[in-house]
């Protein structure tokens, strides 16, 4: 029998990051929890030691790592607590599969470690590839990481697809058909937009998420987003995939074959089933999802996405035609504008606003570097600050 692999989770605060510890937990004849990292919530991340033991406890944030091993020390615990990023990267590098769940470009550095590392990388930072797509999926190929999605998204894309396909075109794929729900906001009449709330932002029909990909979620953001990842996985061209809302979160993406034939992936919307998948990959083991009963299960509906209800969306896909430089900024200064829109400093239709205006002044470039992709996402960062002040006066 083989040993366990050591599973480090980045992000194990989070809501991904809690799924993948509910399925590793079903199987702990497969998983060994290695290390788990979060940003500063010492206090969430100390019940997850007393529970799962790890060998390692990482926190970005030194003083919150300093206030954890006191509390370890003081339960005589045997885990050990590093702090700062230095430590995610070791961490990331020293596992056997690495779960990448930070949220946001905080996650970028990391993950690349772990695939520098030769890891099995399970990808739920979608940012990674957002704001240096290029050079990340060079660094899968150069290191032979394994780089599995976990995004429902594109994990359900995975699924469709032939294994050991060398491109879209020689599987037959005519369409990538990237599903996502609306939002909360779907039907709501463009004017009272401006008077959304962060409760009524982050309150989502379907899933249950985090803050941050709440909001994404309520703007599209989140799925333009998934847009510009999906061509950096799947090597696709902008004429290969389609957005298409689908409310009911039952079809998570569809391939459209050149012979008319159409695959999804269903299932119930919960994260344990993508993200079981791949870290079984390629076996299927219980995840802890109930199976959809199609007795029950009612209308599928489909339409297209409004542009005009959902201007990050089209934002996030004019930056991927862009390429270069601009998905790094774009996906920089939206981090900023969510923030700002979560402590209530700006208004709901202002993420767009910060958003679009940052992508204008920006002059795309050619990104040869991390260095330089971190160089643009600090001057788009330092760009809608400024906007945001102005707009908060």
């Amino acid at each position: 029998m083989s040993k366990p692999e050591r599973l480090t989770i980045l992000g194990s605060t989070g809501s991904i990051g809690k799924s993948t510890l509910d399925v590793a937990a079903r199987h702990p004849e497969k998983f060994h929890i290695y290390a788990l990292c979060a940003n500063r919530n010492w206090q969430a991340l100390l019940e997850q030691v007393i529970k799962y033991q790890p060998e390692l406890a990482v926190l970005s944030d030194e003083s919150a790592a300093g206030q954890l091993r006191d509390a370890v020390e003081e339960r005589k615990l045997n885990t050990k607590v590093l702090a700062g990023r230095a430590a995610l990267a070791e961490v990331s590098a020293e596992a056997d599969t690495v779960m990448a769940a930070i949220v946001g470009a905080a996650g970028l550095l990391p993950t690349l470690a772990a695939v520098k590392a030769g890891n099995k990388v399970l990808l739920a930072n979608k940012e990674s590839l957002v704001m240096a797509g290029s050079l990340f999926m060079d660094a899968v190929r150069q290191h032979e990481a394994l780089l599995l999605p976990i995004d429902s998204e594109h994990n359900a894309i995975f699924q469709c697809l032939p294994e050991n396909m060398s491109s879209l075109a020689e599987a037959g794929v005519r369409k990538i058909l990237l599903t996502g729900s609306g939002g909360p906001f779907r039907e709501t009449p463009i004017q009272d937009l401006s008077s959304v709330t962060v409760a009524q932002a982050c309150a989502h029909p379907n899933w249950s998420m985090g803050q941050k990909i709440s909001v994404d979620s309520a703007t599209m953001m989140n799925k333009g987003l998934e847009y510009i990842e999906a061509r950096w996985l799947f090597a696709a061209d902008p004429e290969h995939i389609d957005v298409i809302l689908h409310p009911q979160s039952v079809v998570h993406s569809m391939v459209q074959y050149n012979d008319g034939s159409v695959l999804a992936q269903l299932g119930q919307p919960d994260m344990r089933t993508p993200i079981a998948h791949a870290m079984a990959w390629p076996e299927r083991i219980e995840s802890g999802v109930e199976s959809l009963d199609f007795t029950c299960l009612g209308e599928l509906s489909f339409s297209a996405p409004d542009l005009q209800r959902f201007p990050c969306l089209g934002l996030a896909i004019e930056a991927s035609k862009a390429g270069g430089s601009a998905a790094a900024c774009l996906n920089a200064a939206n981090e900023e504008a969510v923030e700002a829109f979560l402590s209530e400093r700006i208004g709901f239709i202002d993420i767009a606003r910060i958003n679009r205006e940052v992508l204008e002044q920006h002059s795309v470039i050619e990104v040869h570097s991390i260095d330089a992709v971190l160089a643009v996402d600090a001057q788009a960062r330092q760009s809608a600050q400024q906007l945001i002040r102005t707009l908060a006066c």
